[in-house]
């Protein structure tokens, strides 16, 4: 019998240790292992894909590093069900009696409309893997590549801090998580960034002045406290808070991806934020260097730490399990240093159809954490001696200043 692997969505630190872990397990049980490459991108087009028969030796040296040797692609195999047809004929094509996917929601969704559609003639499982940490796993356990990628973040953030103080500048630092705050918020307390600004903290659409005044709000108080310089961490899913137009009339994101998601890497948001703070900045007679940039590509493709080594490897090894036992249908996690099986489809959200999307819970003492450690404005600065302090760090009467800013804070603070 003939296992099938392959990977879906954008890279993770971690992948290669699933596949190699998987594959090791599959061969001792007496499996057949294959690679499948470029994820469904071959198989939903009905071409025969690109495949590599794993052996011990192609795997004995992969686990440890970045990247995925199958490569992955963001092909949806569910796009409708013309797609859905050609993908298991594909499978079935290739006899696959098992197939693992290494993936993301997106994956998770496809992996579960093929387990599904096969009903019990081809296994199917999933193993988590997203550097946003948005699956809604047990216990609130990380995805994999998620913990190496704000480890290789922080550090970068870290050098960033450095350069800020020593030339006196801001940086406003824009990275991946398209629906969840998770990895901006980790890598912003991992580092001692000097705020973090994630979607969580905002209604489902917000204005582009309310995320530009937290950042403008954030440099006038640290300047009160007699330091010049920061760094803002933003989460790119910012940019689906704020109507498109508002972004940039001249941006072009009419184009969207295979799953019908804006291409938030095509929406300079970094550039947008900084040019707003400029401006506000102008506005309020101060004059700050800032500058925009982008961390995630840089930590996709990252040697994993030990965590996620250790994850992976357990998690592959589950996975085969799983599907020799004559399990289908199901992501697999762990809970408590055990395998736990997690059906695919009590991840669906009722409403959309599609895989529940787990946010940062703002009502958290790891939350409050964070936010206590951050410098931004809070309803406290608004009185007294507190508003008259920030408030001299700019052209405007501590009453003008308080009207044009409260609102930040006040939000913030509810959702905290």
């Amino acid at each position: 019998m003939t296992l099938g692997i392959l990977v879906g969505g954008g890279p993770a630190p971690g992948i290669n240790g699933v596949i190699a872990s998987a594959a090791s397990e599959a061969m001792k049980c007496g499996l057949r292992v294959l690679g499948i490459y470029d994820g469904y991108r071959d198989l939903a087009a009905g071409n025969p894909p690109g495949t590599l028969e794993l052996t011990f030796d192609e795997i004995s040296r992969i686990g440890n590093s970045g990247g995925s040797i199958l490569r992955t692609s963001r092909t949806n195999p569910a796009k409708d069900e013309a797609t859905l047809e050609r993908c298991v004929a594909g499978l079935a094509a290739l006899d696959v009696r098992f197939l693992l996917c290494i993936g993301g929601d997106d994956t998770t969704f496809g992996a579960a409309k093929i387990a599904e559609r096969t009903a019990g003639r081809i296994g199917v499982a999933t193993v988590p893997k997203t550097i946003d940490n948005d699956l809604p796993l047990p216990d609130n356990a990380p995805t994999f590549g998620f913990e190496t990628a704000r480890s290789v973040g922080a550090e970068i953030i870290e050098s960033l801090i450095e350069d800020a103080m020593t030339t006196t500048r801001w940086y406003v630092v824009v990275s991946m998580g398209r629906k969840s705050g998770a990895l901006a918020l980790g890598m912003c307390k991992a580092a001692g960034a000097t705020l973090a600004v994630i979607p969580e903290e905002f209604p489902h659409e917000t204005d582009l002045g309310a995320v530009i005044d937290t950042i403008v709000g954030a440099i006038v108080k640290q300047r009160s406290l007699g330091r010049d310089h920061g760094v803002a961490v933003v989460a790119e899913g910012i940019a689906e808070r704020i109507p498109v137009d508002a972004l940039a009339a001249a941006i072009d994101v009419a184009e969207r991806d295979a799953f019908g998601h804006v291409r938030l890497a095509d929406i300079p948001i970094g550039t947008v934020l900084r040019d707003g703070v400029r401006k506000r900045l102008s506005e309020l007679g101060l004059h700050t260097t800032v500058m925009a940039k982008d961390i995630g590509y840089e930590l996709r493709c990252a040697k994993p730490v030990p965590f996620d080594l250790d994850y992976t490897r357990t998690l592959g090894f589950g996975a085969v399990r799983y599907l020799l036992e004559g399990g289908s249908g199901a992501l697999i996690a762990l809970s408590g240093g055990r395998v736990q099986p997690v059906r695919l489809d009590e991840l669906l959200d009722p409403d959309t159809g599609r895989i529940r999307t787990r946010l940062v819970d703002v009502t958290t003492e790891a939350y409050h954490v964070a936010r206590d450690n951050m410098v931004r404005l809070e309803p406290r600065d608004f009185h007294g001696a507190a508003l008259d302090r920030i408030a001299e760090q700019t052209t405007l009467a501590p009453d003008a200043f308080r009207d044009q800013f409260r609102r930040v804070a006040e939000f913030a603070s509810s959702r905290g």
